[in-house]
This record gives structure tokens, sequence and C-alpha cells, in this order.
């Protein structure tokens, strides 16, 4: 039967992005590749690297992020990542093949898995497809270039995606993809604006990528059921990533979580996995940091993130605790400080690997959500075989009563014997306090 079948190794797995022109003060491959035992000891899994092919010049944007502008030819603007010129080679300014040979090399010996961002939408004015196969491209009635319909992004070009299959459009982006697992030893793709895609391309690039690597891990940047039936592991859980936002503002009751979690899962089955995140380039650059969105519920909300459901992300700079906003067309180096948020992420990757309750699609529970009545306590409980996970967290700011006996059921929290705490303490009354803003997590002992 032709049917998606998640890989084995994803199955307790991490995810970290990597902005590598950010990242490191050189913003290359191999200056990234030295910190990939630092990222492994966060407990990660899956390196994402953000895209890196060579950046188009005609159109290419430059300036500040809400007020980037289109840059002069030669003005040292370095342009949007996503705006590629050539699916088939590397950005200079990040290295060169044998830089990303080593990188995933490198990966690889560590234990990791390597997946490349992918921007099947679009190309940029000047891509070598414009210039060669202008067939693929989507003209306006004047047989111009345009933009992606319905958006402003100048710097990129439409696709048209419905001649695909007579144009040779599927075929091409099928075989680009499958150069780099194929060549360069890649485990995967995390597809930008996945959805403006059909899914057909996506399901006959997955079985050709497979006949390579039959574990190949496919990620969408989409919340479209249909992908998880044969195209993708894993697509964004963008609502509930929208309304972490505002629960955490304290614009929404934490009822609005405990309804969207059951309304996802009838939505997208119980084995797809979903990308849980409070932050990444798009919501950092755009929308602002954790602080700027969650403010002093910020670890709090990571905590839900990363045991709520789904598969917990890490981008970088996000275990320092950075409240900078990273330009998006201009190198803008991280600021590491002191790795602040480094054992709260530890912690999060060692539960998600240990934990099979808290493990991705049908291999983990879905949550048992307590009765609690409040607007600002969220308590749940996930179990499966032997492992099972208690999580309280208070995003109000007072400090909160959670009895663990009865209202966080199926499970009786009455002897500190049968659990350890993770986050909290656990006395010999039934009766947990949790403190402002923060979260309690216990795990049952064996």
């Amino acid at each position: 039967m032709d049917r998606l079948v998640h890989p084995d190794w994803s199955r307790n797995a991490t995810i970290y992005e990597l902005n590598i022109r950010q990242h490191t003060a050189e913003g290359t491959l191999d200056a990234a590749r030295a910190d990939l035992p630092r990222i492994k000891d966060l407990g990660i899994d899956i390196i994402w690297l953000m895209p890196i092919h060579p950046i188009g010049v005609v159109n290419r944007k430059g300036g500040e992020n809400q007020n980037n502008f289109l840059a002069k030819p030669g003005s040292g603007s370095l342009g949007s990542p996503y705006s590629a010129q050539d699916y088939y080679k590397i950005n200079p300014e990040f290295g060169a093949e044998e830089d990303l040979l080593k990188f995933t090399e490198t990966a690889h010996e560590l234990g990791m898995k390597v997946i490349l961002d992918w921007v099947a939408n679009h190309t940029s004015f000047d891509s070598d497809w414009t210039e060669n196969h202008i067939e693929y491209f989507l003209l306006d009635d004047a047989g111009n270039l345009q933009p992606p319909t319905g958006t402003d992004w100048w710097d990129v070009t439409q696709l048209d995606w419905d001649n695909g299959v007579n144009t040779g459009l599927y075929d091409a982006m099928a075989d680009a993809l499958e150069f780099w697992v194929r060549d360069f030893g890649i485990d995967g793709f995390r597809c930008d604006v996945a959805g403006k895609v059909p899914t057909s391309f996506w399901d006959k690039a997955r079985r050709q990528l497979e006949s390579v690597n039959p574990e190949v891990f496919m990620l969408a940047e989409a919340e479209v059921p249909e992908h998880h039936t044969r195209a993708f592991d894993m697509s964004y859980a963008w609502e509930m990533h929208h309304i972490m936002n505002e629960v955490a503002k304290g614009n929404w009751s934490v009822d609005s979580i405990r309804q969207a979690v059951p309304e996802q899962f009838d939505r997208f089955g119980e084995d797809a996995y979903r990308l849980m995140f409070v932050t990444n380039h798009d919501e950092n650059s755009w929308n602002g940091t954790i602080t700027e969105r969650m403010g002093i519920n910020g670890d709090a909300m990571t905590i839900l993130a990363g045991t709520l459901t789904g598969m917990p992300l890490v981008y970088s700079g996000q275990e320092s605790g950075s409240s900078k906003r990273l330009r998006f067309f201009e190198k803008d180096t991280v600021e590491w400080g002191s790795y602040d948020k480094t054992a709260l992420y530890q912690t999060i990757n060692r539960l998600h690997h240990e934990e099979e309750a808290l493990w991705n699609g049908a291999h983990g529970a879905q949550p048992v959500f307590s009765n609690l009545d409040s607007d600002d306590v969220l308590a749940f409980s996930r179990s499966k075989g032997n492992s099972a996970v208690i999580v309280a967290i208070n995003f109000g700011d007072a400090d909160a009563e959670v009895l663990m006996n009865g209202e966080l059921s199926p499970f009786e929290m009455d002897t500190t014997a049968k659990w350890n705490a993770v986050w909290g303490d656990i006395a010999a009354s039934p009766v947990a306090m949790i403190p402002p803003h923060s979260a309690s997590v216990w795990v049952r002992s064996n």
C-alpha cells in the first residue's frame, strides 16, 4: 500500500532552526558547523537550515524588516534568503559545496539529521529558470513575470503550478530536491509556503525522494490536512501559536487552548506531527521577540509548547534568551550572551526523548485537560504505556492552587513517592502551589 510512513528515528525527535546568516559572526556553514556539538547538547535531533541557495540580485530587498525597500544593485544589501536564484547551487556567502558536505557529515556523526529550507512557490526574478525555462512561470497579461499572487513580494516571481505537469515544472522541481538528498546526504526539507504549491506535486516529490532515502523527513509551512496523507510528516501549528500569543498577553482565556487541541486533533488526525514553537525566523523578525509577544509568560508558554502536543522547535538565539529582533534582509548576528535558557530547552528536549507520552503524532498521547475553573491556569496530563506526565501552568499574576488528587484525573498525586518533579514541588499535601507566570511539571516514577 502506498502510504506515508514516518521515519522510525523521528518518533521522539526535536528540531532546531539554524539561521546561517545570523547564527555566527562569520555567517557561514563552516562557522555554524563548529556550533553543532553545543546544539546537540541541547537535545536536538534535526537541524533545519534556512535557505542555502544564491540570492537574486534583481529587485533584491534591503533595509529594516518593516521598512524594507528594493535595493539598488551594488548597495551591499544581502536580500531575502527566500529569493532563490539557482536550486542547484550554494550561496557563496555561506560557503561552498564542500562546506555543506562537511556540515552534514558532522551533524550525522553527532546523531543529528539535516533538512534544507526549500522555496518551491517562487524564484528570484533573475533565476536560472527565468532565463532558461520561462514556461515554468505565471506571466501577466503582457507576458511579464509577476510577484506571487496576492502579495507584494517584488523580490520573487510566481511559478505556474496549475500548468506544472505539462510544462515539466513538476519533474524539474522534484529532480532539484532529489539532487540534495542524493549528492549531499540531506535528510529532508522544510517547505516554504507549502500550501501555495499543489499537494499532488508534494506527493510526487515525496515518493521520488523515498526512492533515494526511504527515511526522508518533510515539514510543511502550512496547515493543510491532506498534506499528511502522503507528502509531509509534520506541519506548522500556526493556529495554536497565535492562540498561545493571545493567552500569554492575557487577551484570551486558557479555554481557547483547551478547545483548540481537540479541534486540531479532529482536523489532522492522530498520526500527523505538528510543529510547536514560541518563535521562529518569521515571528522574530516580523512580529517580535518572545518577550515582545508573550511578555512575562514567555518561559511558561515555552514549557507549554514543549509538552502540550507536537514536536518542539528551538530557533537560533532562542536558547540565549535574546530579546533582539534579527534583521531579515541584512547581516545581524545573534546576541548570544550567557545562553541563559539552555537548561530550559535541555529539560524540555530530554522529556521529549524519555517520556513516550510526549512523543510525536500517534507515537505519543493526546493531552487530557483538567476542569479547573480559571481563566489563567491550565493543567493537563498525558499518558502512554509506562510514561505519564502532568503539567500545570499559571499565566496569571497571583499564586494558583491546584488540587492534584482529583482535578488532574486520571492520575492521583497523593504521594511524593509516585512522582518526580521536573519543575515545581510536590508536598505531602495533595495541593500544589503554582507561582505566577510559571509552570510545574511532574513525571511518574517507575
